[in-house]
Order: structure tokens, then C-alpha cells, then sequence
């Protein structure tokens, strides 16, 4: 499934940018100055406090940075000893140009903070600090990435339900209604009205319940029915009782639409056969429809955005899959997770 990169703009900018939040500043400050404070007190030579100054400077402008540029997606093990070799390199680097080189280029004299044992203290403050301050940008700005995925893939599910050719087709039938069946006209209006309701909904929902998933479903396939009785014929094999669980709102439904829009649809008349059943901890959704499956539709916009759905709530854990049933059906399976069943959110 292919995922549109969302532009980040750089990762220095907005690095320091988080930084100048309340919740990062405040306590940066809180180490900061203390340490110039005892800098002031504790050293011989007046100019020491710039030292300590340039320091803390150094600490806040490098630290972060350096962690996120060496470690976007987070630290990680499998990165090896390079990454890390090189962020220790940069911290003690750092702060040992700082604190020794300086002071042997000016001739300072004795100050608390270039002292052998407080440049230790302080690389290892720079490095643990980075270290935190870069983990919680970076994961504060992953999950502004994760919502502004899951909002379009929302964006994307309203466009993917409310086909245009299927709601003017179902408007043109319930107009043709009006001049010759009321009754049928009506409850074309109802159910279309319903389903609306449901899919706007469901576009908010980020989980409901099976049943009403079901309900939207057999909507979807009876608007369909009521402007050509004969399209297909539908065959549903369920659980009874039906599983008392949450489902992804709308992943039936869009495998539904697909399997109506590519088979009766197009001239392909035939059952469509829905099954769902529990096997290995998760739900499975079987549905077959007539017509042959002729691979991935180049711009499709229906399934990947189910997939980037599902992947946002359940990662690997969930899945689809689309396959050909002898020379002339399609069968697609949605898989989901049942908590509590060999899943652990």
C-alpha cells in the first residue's frame, strides 16, 4: 500500500520550535540556570560565567538536534553502535570545545563548570537531556503525523462512500418512483437518508459495533436491489449470535460497494455471498461476488484508504486480501483483531 509522505518541512526548524514550549523551556531553564549560578559563585575568573552561558546555549541548540537528526524514528538498537558513537562524539565534542578549549585559548583562569569532573557532569547532562528532549519531540510530532494520516484517510473514506455515480443513479431511480410508486419512492428516501446518516457517522466513529456495521451493509446492498431487483442475490452466512465487538467503521461496507461496483455493476449478474466467522482471534469478512478479479485498479482510492485505516488502528495485526475464485468470482477477506482473543492492544 503506497502512503503519501505528508511534507515535514526541516527537522532543525521544527526541532527548535518544540523546544520553545513551556513544557520543555521551563524545566531547560530549571538545569540552566542553577548552573550558572554556582558558575558565578564557585570560579575565580569573572569571564567563566559566558562560559557557562555558552554552554547551556550549546546545550539547547545542539543537544536536541543532534538526537533528532541522528534518530528521527526514535532510538533504536538496530541502528547499531555508529549512530550512538556519533551522538556521544557530538555531545562530548561539544561541550569539551566549550569548556577546555575556550578557556586554553583566552587563559581563563580556575571556574567551577571547566573543572575535569563537572565537564563529565555536564557531557553527560547534554547527552541525557538531548536524549529526552529529542524523544519527546519526535514522538509528539509522530503522532501529529499519525493524525493528520488517520483525518485523511477519513477525508478519504466520506469520498469513497458517497460514490457519486451510485447516489445519482439512486436519485434518478427514487424521481422515476415519484411518477410511479410512491410507496417505493418514499422508501427509497428513507433508506437512502438512513445510509447517509450512517456514513457520516461512521467518518466520525473511530469504532461501533458489528451489528450496526451490518445494518449500513445490508442498506448499501437494498438501495441497490430497489433500482433493479434483478442485479444479484445476496447469501449471507453469520455467527448467531453476532460477536459483540468493534469493528472499524465502514471496512464491510467499502468491501461491499467494491463488490457491487465490480460485478453486477458492470454487467456481471450473479450471487454476492457474505460469511463472516472467527478463526485465530480475529473476525474474517468473506465476501465474493461475481466477475473475475483482474488485479490491483491503477488510482484507487476505495481500498488503500481501508488499509491505511486499518493499519492506523490495528498495524500488522489486521488485513485484506483480494483473489480470484475460479475464472469468473472475485473474493475479498477482511480480517480484524478481536481484543482479548490473542490481541493486546
Amino acid at each position: 500500500m503506497e502512503i503519501v509522505a505528508i511534507p515535514e518541512g526541516s527537522i532543525v526548524r521544527k526541532t527548535w520550535k518544540a523546544l520553545l514550549h513551556p513544557r520543555r523551556l521551563l524545566p531547560s531553564l530549571a538545569v540552566c540556570v542553577p548552573l550558572l549560578l554556582a558558575q558565578s559563585r564557585w570560579s575565580l575568573d569573572t569571564r567563566g560565567v559566558w562560559i557557562g552561558a555558552l554552554m547551556c546555549l550549546s546545550f539547547i541548540v545542539v543537544a536536541p538536534v543532534s538526537y533528532r537528526v541522528l534518530f528521527p524514528d526514535g532510538l533504536e538498537f538496530s541502528h547499531g553502535a555508529v549512530r550512538l558513537a556519533l551522538y556521544a562524539l557530538v555531545g562530548a565534542g561539544t561541550i569539551l570545545s566549550i569548556g577546555a578549549g575556550i578557556p586554553r585559548v583566552l587563559g581563563l583562569g580556575y571556574t567551577f563548570l571547566t573543572e575535569r569532573t563537572s565537564l563529565l557532569v555536564i557531557t553527560a547532562l547534554f547527552l541525557v537531556g538531548g536524549w529526552g528532549l529529542g524523544r519527546d519531540i519526535g514522538f509528539e510530532q509522530r503522532v501529529a503525523r499519525l493524525q493528520a494520516e488517520a483525518e485523511r484517510a477519513r477525508l478519504l473514506a466520506l469520498k469513497a462512500h458517497l460514490d457519486p455515480h451510485f447516489l445519482f443513479n439512486t436519485l434518478n431511480a427514487i424521481a422515476e418512483w415519484c411518477r410511479i410508486d410512491g410507496e417505493v419512492a418514499e422508501a427509497a428516501v428513507l433508506k437512502l437518508s438512513s445510509m447517509l446518516r450512517g456514513v457520516l457517522d461512521g467518518v466520525r466513529a473511530p469504532s461501533w459495533s458489528l451489528e450496526k456495521e451490518l445494518e449500513l451493509v445490508n442498506m448499501v446492498f437494498e438501495l441497490h436491489l430497489l433500482r433493479d431487483k434483478a442485479l444479484f442475490t445476496l447469501e449471507k452466512t453469520l455467527p448467531s449470535p453476532l460477536p459483540s465487538v468493534q469493528v472499524l467503521p465502514m471496512s464491510l461496507v467499502s468491501l461491499a460497494e467494491n463488490a457491487v461496483k465490480h460485478g453486477p455493476g458492470i454487467g456481471h449478474r450473479g450471487p454476492i455471498a457474505l460469511t463472516i466467522r472467527e478463526a485465530n482471534g480475529s473476525l474474517e469478512f468473506v465476501l465474493e461476488n461475481p466477475g473475475p478479479y483482474k488485479g490491483p485498479r491503477e488510482g484507487s482510492e476505495g481500498l488503500p484508504s481501508l488499509e491505511k485505516q486499518l493499519a492506523l488502528m490495528w498495524g500488522k495485526a489486521a488485513s485484506i486480501t483480494l483473489e480470484a475464485v475460479g475464472a469468473d468470482r472475485t473474493r475479498a477477506t477482511l480480517r480484524m483483531p478481536i481484543p482479548g482473543k490473542g490481541y493486546a492492544p
